[in-house]
């Protein structure tokens, strides 16, 4: 159960407070319900739209998405009650590095932007309060200007060495068993589970065919402040080239 509603204020210092207020009139079990509901869908398709973004394979853009499906909506939303809904594959572009190299980006119709966005509102209120201080990517009110000032924060406390660690294809290759173990740790609404797996296996587009997503997570899809954080903690702590005593002698900043 969800016992209180966990309202969001933001931190002067940086960083998001949750503090504990009226009874909530949603249990965990009925997350679907809250997510669909009027006032956060309402919300969801504002951030969207604020966001802008390319369209998707349906070629429907922002400005074009309340005329094409305002009045599909009912539907839409009764489909998604029964377990019924099917999210349209990602739309698979690749946009250049840096180092020359190449990143896939993965855009989804606005239609499942709208629902995605919806999922991670509501997700938020129940994953955020248990993530480290010291992770301070996608999520409201930080980012990596946050880790920065920590860094600083522990060279002031005599430590000598940073090291800059990225995680080598991490969203290619996230495993959707860990990660949907790791989700439904929190999250008992079996139905809001299998519309994340539909999501995560919906597929991608690219040049013009449909490829399977056996693994891995679009960069620009489903909820990504979920699938880092806590799956990239996880990935960090079982890594073999650590020895134990070396780890605990670490500061882990997480922004990126």
């Amino acid at each position: 159960m969800l016992p209180r509603h966990l309202v969001r204020t933001v931190n002067p210092n940086g960083g998001v407070v949750y503090r504990r207020a009226v009874e909530e009139q949603f249990s965990n079990d009925q997350l679907l319900e809250r997510i669909l509901s009027v006032e956060n869908v309402g919300e969801a398709w504002r951030q969207v739209r604020a966001n802008k973004g390319a369209p998707g394979i349906d070629g429907i853009t922002v400005e074009d998405f309340p005329l094409t499906f305002r009045e599909r909506w009912p539907e839409i939303r009764s489909a998604l009650l029964e377990g019924a809904y099917v999210p349209s594959p990602v739309l698979r572009v690749e946009i250049p590095k840096s180092d020359g190299s190449k990143r896939p980006l993965g855009i989804p119709t606005v239609l499942d932007r709208v629902i995605q966005q919806s999922i991670a509102r509501v997700f938020g209120l129940i994953f955020d309060p248990c993530f480290s201080e010291s992770s301070c990517g996608f999520r409201p009110g930080r980012s990596a200007h946050d880790g920065v000032r920590q860094v600083k924060q522990f060279i002031g406390q005599g430590y000598t060495v940073a090291v800059d660690m990225d995680l080598s294809k991490f969203f290619d290759t996230v495993n959707h068993d860990v990660l949907m173990d790791r989700v439904s740790c929190r999250i008992e609404d079996k139905r809001v589970l299998r519309l994340i797996g539909k999501y995560l296996r919906a597929g991608v587009m690219a040049n013009g065919r449909l490829q399977a997503t056996p693994m891995g997570v679009p960069q620009g899809g489903l909820c990504k402040a979920l699938h880092n954080p806590p799956y990239a903690k996880l990935a960090i702590m079982q890594s073999k080239s650590l020895k134990l005593p070396d780890f605990q002698r670490l500061h882990w900043i997480y922004f990126a």
